[in-house]
Order: C-alpha cells, then structure tokens, then sequence
C-alpha cells in the first residue's frame, strides 16, 4: 500500500529530531514507500465544498539541520491525498477548531487522523470528565465562588486554564499561599473560559506518566519528572524523562477509556496519569514516541501506521 500523505503541522524547520513525534512518524511513512507532502494550518482554503492547500512535498531524514528537504509548492485538492496527519500543535483554540471544521468536509474519504470531529469534541481536559472515577478531584467554573469553596474542602489545589497546553498557566496554590485571588484576576483578565481547578496530587514530585495509546490500546510510557522546585513535569520546562512500566491501576485506565477512543477515531492518543489519576487525554498533538522507543526499544509509530494503513484498507474507496 503506497500512500499520499499530508501533513498539517507547524514549520518544519524548526523541530527537535531527537524529540518529535511527527518527525518519526514522518520517517516510518517513508520507510514504507508513502509520499509525504507539508502544509501549514493557515494554508488550509474551503473553496465551494472543496478544500484546499498549498502543500510542499517533504522528505525527512534523522540529520540535524537538514532533516526536512523540501520541493516546489503546489495548490491541491486535500480530496485526493489518502490521509492527512493533523499535527499542528495547540493552543486549541479557534484558529485550531476551524481548521477541525474544514478538514472534516474530506474526512473519511480522505483519513484524517486524528478524526477532525472527535478532535474538537475532545478537549484535553474535558473529554477525561466522562469518565466517572479516573480523575481526581476536579472543578470546571468561572465562578470564583465556588472555587474558593472548593479551596476550603481540599486546602492544596491545583489551577490552571481550561485550553492551556504544554503546563503554560499552571499554579500549585497550597494551604498557605495567599496568591489565589491575585491569580483569579490574572486568569480572569488572561482567559475568556473557565479555568480547572483539581485536588494537588504530591506524587506529581515523583513524575507525571505520559502513556500512549494506539487505536485504544495501550503502546508504551514514559515518567516525566519534574525539576526540584518546580510543580510541573513538561520534558520542555525542565522535566525528566525516566523509564517506567504501566501499573495494574494505569492499566484499568486504559481499559476503562480505550474502546471509547477507537470509536472515537482517536488513533493516536496521549494520557497523563499522576498518582493512578488521569488528568489529561491529549489527542491534539501527542508527543512522546521517541522517549518511550528509546527505553523500550520498541517502534510505536510502525503500531501508529499500522492503525492508519487498517483503517484507511478499510474505507469504500481504498
């Protein structure tokens, strides 16, 4: 099966080839004879039904500073790509919705992954709230009301926005800290939704675990452990990543939350777990492949591919 991919990412100049995700999964099509073609979101155009974008056909190699060459851009039909790999990374926000809203007039018959539809019914942090018992303590208001009750009730709280990414926004506000109205008005002042609040989890100290899932089953996972000092665990603010395996309890979560995902058309999908919580379902732009395939020795985007080829074998027009 030789594929017409497009990928809808951010430039490609400037990623970090020993940590992307899109880049492996870019190497891996490749390896299997697909052809690879690069747009930006901005370039995305609904035209009378039809969408189109200025694409460029891209080839990637693992050499740093020439890892992407490539061709002349050209204006195409996204109808007649095979797949396209929306990949571009948040912040989810309209910019973000309307490119799920385009892309959505060529999906299915052209394989979006993952489903431009189930992306934006998807928040990160809002999907993982239709699971009853995974989370942990959580509110989701704009009233400073009733976050200050829930602040009474478990003392030691967590806040941060509502369509935040990469822990840009998040504050550990313990019992002591005097700083929750002040940042109340930052928020309010900053953000137009809501903001989450949840219960401090202190086993955040010894890491956040990123695990992917691959059509709903569980690929592999990494422990993110944050730098002393600091309350988050992103690899990009200073956390660690630590070989780790997947508890009974993270197993349950995957369990509980897999056939949702692949029904979902969530194919390629990224949770964190602290503490046997789950507090994010990622489904935007998941990282974390090529940390996990380094201490496992293992190819999680060959499963990806695998998922995308069996699904895209399995459309009326394949």
């Amino acid at each position: 099966m030789s594929l017409a991919v497009a990928i809808q990412m951010d430039p490609v100049e400037g990623i970090d080839i020993d940590a992307d995700s899109t880049f492996v999964l870019g190497l891996e099509a490749q390896r299997r004879g697909h052809a690879l073609f690069h747009y930006l979101p901005q370039q995305l155009a609904l035209k009378n039904g039809r969408v189109f974008a200025w694409i460029r056909p891209v080839e990637f190699c693992r050499s740093k500073g020439h890892h992407a060459r490539l061709g002349d851009e050209q204006l195409v039909d996204l109808a007649t790509m095979d797949v396209v790999l929306m990949r571009q990374d948040p912040p989810f926000d309209m910019a973000y919705i309307t490119a799920t809203h385009l892309l959505e007039h060529i999906h299915p018959r052209t394989l979006v992954v993952n489903d431009p539809v189930q992306v934006r019914n998807a928040p990160e942090k809002l999907l993982v709230t239709h699971f009853e018992g995974l989370m942990p303590p959580t509110l989701i208001t704009a009233d400073r009301r009733h976050i200050l009750e829930f602040r009474r009730e478990y003392a030691d709280i967590v806040l941060k926005p509502l369509f935040g990414n990469g822990g840009a926004g998040v504050f550990h506000v313990g019992p002591e800290d005097e700083n929750l109205n002040s940042l109340l008005e930052l928020f309010t002042q900053l953000y137009r939704e809501p903001v989450i609040v949840q219960q401090y989890l202190p086993a955040v100290r010894e890491g956040d675990k990123r695990i992917i899932l691959v059509d709903g089953q569980p690929a592999g996972a990494v422990n993110r452990v944050p730098k002393a000092g600091e309350a988050r665990s992103n690899l990009h603010v200073g956390g660690r990543a630590v070989k780790t395996e997947l508890s009974a309890r993270e197993r349950e979560i995957c369990d509980a939350i897999g056939p949702t995902l692949r029904s979902r058309g969530l194919v390629f999908v990224g949770i964190d777990v602290i503490g046997g919580y789950l507090t994010e379902i990622n489904v935007t732009s998941p990282t974390g492949i090529q940390e996990i395939n380094r201490f496992d020795d293992v190819c999680i985007e060959a499963q990806i591919w695998d998922a995308i080829e069996l699904r895209r074998s399995a459309l009326p027009s394949a």
